[in-house]
Formats: C-alpha cells, structure tokens, sequence
C-alpha cells in the first residue's frame, strides 16, 4: 500500500481497497478524542491552511476543529474576496499557493473550479486536500459518509445504494468513484437536466460499477440499504458565491425523502445519509426518525478529517 505521508487528496478515483480501510483504521483510532472532546499534542507542530473560494460551514469548520483536537494551528481564508486572488489582481492559483505552503504543512482548499486543487497541487510542495472544487469531487465528504455506513452497518460490501438528487454534485461523483472499491450496487435517481454527466458514467462502467437509473425514488427505495440525498435545489457552484434571489422552487415529489415514504417503502434497517446544507428534500421531522444518521455524518466528518491529516502529515503511517 502506498504511504499516505506527503500526499495529496484530490480524487477518490486513484484510491485502492485497502487505502480506504486503512484511513478507516486511523478514523477508529483517533475517533475517542473527537467523541471525548479532547485535544491532543499530536500535530502540535503542524499548522493547516485553509483556502476556501467558496462558502462553506461543514467542509472547513470541520477540517479546522480536526486539526485543533490534534493540537495544530490554523490559518487561512474564509473569503477570496479578502484576498489578492478574488480583488482587483485576481492573483493566481499558482501564484496563491507559491505563498500559501509558506504558511502552514497542509492546505485544504475549495474551490468554484472545477480541477482548482489538482492544480494548486501541481505547485505546492506540501499536501493539497481537495475540498471540493466545482460540479468535480468532494473526497473528504464521501470518505466521511462511507466510515459512518462501516460503523453502521459493519460492513460496506453488499450494501445496495440509492442516490438522490443532482447528479452533477461533486458527492455525488466521489461516491460512484468510491463504490468501484466494494460490492455496493447503486441505483441512481435525479430529475431531467440534472442526469449524470456522460464522463462520470464511462469511468464508473470502465471501473466495473454496478449503476442504474430511475425516475422515482419511490420506485427503488425499498431496495436501499443506504439512501444517500442532495438537493435537488442548487446554486452555481461554478460561482465563487451565488445569492438567493425571490423565490426558490419546491422539490418535486419524487425525488422527496419524506417520513411516510420511509415508513411505508424502506427497509427499517436503511440508513438516510445527507452532507448538508438541505432545502426542502428531507422534511425536518425525518431527523428523529431511526433511519436518519447526518447528524452522525456531521460528527464522523471531523474525525475522518482528523485521519487523514494525521496521515498525510506523517504522524501515523
């Protein structure tokens, strides 16, 4: 297995099997302090900089958190408008990031476009952690929500998914990379116009994934053991930041995770993933419901933040 030290984490696409269960391994570990609330000494060396050219509450805030319960240091930008790279120079990602690895041992960005990281990763002499960038990928946020299916579950192969909402979400690209890894048959389900793009479904079948399609969640949640939801309602995430304007449209029905459709169509052993923020897809009586585990997903977040950068810094091989 290849060394996680000095790495870049910008795909789940070039992850093997046991890459996946050995960053699971370190998340198991490290898991009591986040669950404790403790801080430890362990990267008490180490300072992290985050470079976040989009908004974000989850992504950020928990790489932050993982880095302060393993005693490192933080800096870094909430707002590329406050910086050369969003005013007036419009500075570049390779010229940012030339600056940037001076500053800390690892950089976490998020970025509007599409393939920024690999970029910024092809300058900097430290590890870039990809954020999320564009309609791309969001490794960190799948790896998170396959550590909290393993707890679950015990298990990831086997497990039938099905996925909802846009398509063109960067989870959702990260994820069907991630099941090529396991015997995890996953169904599809998203509205017209917001299908998966042709070059995502050529690598999955190159990859020997088993994916479908269908209209209406309705139609296949009973297979689900794992039903994985994203909004339906979305900005641009092609803009650094795109305001609400008026009025916002309503999910349509089939593509609506509701408690009745839970009680009356789900196994009750499924589980009912989502990376947040959510619109109007999951209606918030659903969150008490025994199937709901994104509040678990929010806390394993800063725990599998914390693994990998314990990880890609070198502390734990």
């Amino acid at each position: 297995m290849r060394s996680f030290a000095g790495r870049d984490i910008l795909s789940l696409k070039d992850f093997e099997r046991n890459e996946f269960f050995r960053v699971f391994e370190i998340a198991e570990e490290l898991e009591p302090i986040a669950r404790n609330r403790r801080n430890v000494d362990l990267l008490k060396e180490k300072t992290l900089v985050t470079a976040f050219y989009q908004p974000s509450t989850r992504t950020r805030l928990a790489h932050e958190a993982a880095m302060i319960r393993l005693g490192g240091q933080v800096t870094g930008f909430a707002d590329a408008k406050m910086t050369r790279a969003g005013d007036f120079y419009q500075e570049s990602i390779k010229d940012t990031v030339k600056m940037l690895e001076f500053y800390g041992d690892v950089i976490v960005m998020r970025h509007f476009q599409q393939g920024a990281p690999h970029e910024a990763a092809k300058w900097a002499s430290i590890p870039i952690i990809n954020g999320g960038d564009g309609w791309g990928e969001h490794p960190t946020q799948i790896l998170t929500d396959l550590y909290t299916v393993l707890n679950e579950k015990g298990t990831l192969d086997g497990l039938r998914w099905v996925a909802v909402g846009d398509m063109r979400m960067r989870t959702m690209h990260s994820l069907g990379y991630a099941l090529t890894q396991f015997d995890c048959p996953i169904t599809f389900v998203a509205p017209p116009g917001m299908e998966m793009p042709d070059n995502y479904k050529d690598d999955f079948d190159a990859m020997g994934l088993d994916f479908g399609f269908a209209d209406h969640v309705g139609d296949v949640i009973g297979e689900a053991d794992v039903i994985l939801v994203e909004p339906t309602i979305q900005p641009d995430y092609t803009k650094s930041r795109d305001e609400r304007k008026g009025e916002v449209p309503t999910t349509p029905e089939n593509y609506k995770i509701t408690l009745d459709l839970l009680k009356n169509k789900a196994k009750s052993d499924a589980i009912l993933l989502h990376s947040l923020p959510r619109m109007d897809e999951i209606p918030p009586n659903v969150d008490i419901s025994r199937w709901s585990r994104y509040w678990q997903e929010a806390f394993n977040g800063v725990v599998m933040r914390m693994a990998l950068l314990a990880l890609i810094t070198g502390a734990m091989e």
